[in-house]
């Protein structure tokens, strides 16, 4: 019995053969039109967020590559004196061309360039920002460039002669060790003064004397300050965001306002209120005298000291902690504490093994925040600090304001910056930041 094959069904005029090339409605072959629409819809998105990136790039990665360049270079004796510039990168010993070796004093060679230079340095008028260069690491030195400017004009040959006429300083080896290292435009020196460390004559690196440490133990106690207070700040805003997420809406509403509230006013304003409240003639210590906790000659030194910048820094910062823990805390369900003490867990061991853990990211944003500003503060120690209150970022501020030693100040300010970003990678490697919330 024979069989016929079923026909084939009839496809309209306008059907593609699943065989060919699938196209879209105006014949671009579909993998082509999926490329152009999605690099379309890259460059739309690239526009959108172009305003956004122009703006961090201008005011946060221009001025820190600018601060990393500038920690690394200073062109201010290379610039102004070439002559011994020239000298020092052609000779690497300094008694290599006719002063005594070993002594670190070297030849006429040497300061016939330095005579020239100064003559050119008086004409310039760069003396002074020479001298100001070598005194950076040998205080003393910028008068002594300046008044050797000043007699330029006489100096003649013998030049070594002349110039120890002039100031017998010129004969220091250390000097001339200094300006050696001075002469570099490209240099990491100021890295070494940023952690205590120098250049000896023999250009060996080895700790400053133990009474000229400044910058290491401020730096210690930058982040250990800084530790303390986030510390009492986690103390404070705990029960606070806890009582904001349980009350009902309208006094959470009302609480959150006094949260808010410091945020509306100056932060100087702040600052000096507490000038105000913790000097020795104060409120507070005026209302302990009248409740007769202290008597009115024992009164308690809370300014000028590290007491005020810890009050005064954990007042400021306070909100910073409390909204964090205050957005985790509000998603946490209230049936999970209610469901453990009814299976029979104690109010603490359901609060430690329940509602406590569930917290943990919003402790951790709120203490990395308040951790990182609290690094960077200048106003609050500044003014209530005293000497024993200050953090590296005063001592940042002064190099930039007032002894314009801009290399060092940002050299500090990488260190700083470097310590901030080691603690945030150790952070994400101990805890994860993916488990950091701010809501």
């Amino acid at each position: 019995m024979s069989t016929t094959a079923p026909p084939a069904p009839l496809l309209p005029s306008n059907a593609v053969d699943s065989t060919g090339p699938i196209t879209a409605a105006d014949g671009t072959p579909l993998q082509t039109a999926l490329s152009r629409a999605t690099r379309k819809a890259r460059i739309r998105a690239f526009l959108l967020v172009a305003p956004l990136l122009a703006f961090v790039v201008l005011t946060f990665v221009a001025p820190i590559g600018q601060m990393l360049w500038r920690s690394v270079s200073n062109d201010s004796f290379s610039a102004n004196m070439p002559a011994l510039t020239a000298w020092f990168a052609e000779n690497e010993a300094l008694g290599s061309d006719g002063g005594p070796e070993g002594d670190g004093i070297p030849g006429e060679d040497a300061f016939e360039a330095l005579a020239t230079d100064l003559k050119g340095a008086r004409e310039n008028r760069t003396a002074g920002i020479v001298g100001t260069r070598v005194n950076y690491d040998l205080s003393g030195t910028r008068s002594l460039f300046t008044k050797s400017a000043r007699q330029a004009r006489k100096l003649e040959a013998p030049f070594k002669a002349a110039l120890l006429d002039v100031d017998e300083d010129w004969g220091d080896a250390e000097l001339w060790s200094v300006m050696r290292s001075a002469s570099r435009t490209y240099t990491g020196d100021f890295y070494l003064a940023a952690l205590d460390m120098q250049r000896n004559v023999d250009g060996e690196i080895e700790a400053v004397p133990e009474n000229r440490r400044i910058y290491v133990p401020l730096f210690v106690r930058t982040l250990w300050l800084s530790a303390l207070i986030a510390g009492l700040c986690l103390l404070l805003a705990f029960p606070v965001a806890h009582l904001l997420a349980r009350l009902p809406l309208r006094y959470s509403n009302i609480l959150m306002i006094f949260v808010l509230l410091p945020f509306w006013t100056s932060l100087l304003v702040r600052t000096t209120s507490w000038m105000v409240m913790l000097q020795s003639q104060g409120v507070v210590n005026d209302l302990m005298v009248a409740v007769g906790i202290v008597g009115d000659d024992g009164r308690i030194q809370m300014m000028y000291n590290q007491a005020g910048t810890i009050i005064a820094m954990t007042h400021i910062l306070l909100p910073f902690m409390i909204l964090p823990l205050y957005s985790v805390m509000k998603t946490i369900p209230h049936d999970y504490v209610r469901a453990a003490r009814s299976l029979g867990a104690t109010p603490s061991t359901a609060f430690w093994r329940i509602y406590f853990p569930q917290t943990v990211p919003g402790i951790g944003a709120g203490v990395l925040l308040v951790f990182i500003l609290a690094v960077g503060y200048y106003i609050t120690p500044a003014l209530v600090g005293g000497s024993s209150g200050q953090l590296i970022s005063n001592l940042i501020a002064f190099h930039m304001q007032k002894s314009l030693n801009w290399s060092l100040a940002a050299a500090l300010a990488a260190l700083l910056l470097a310590g901030v970003m080691l603690l945030y990678w150790l952070y994400d490697r101990l805890i994860g930041i993916d488990n950091m919330k701010f809501g």
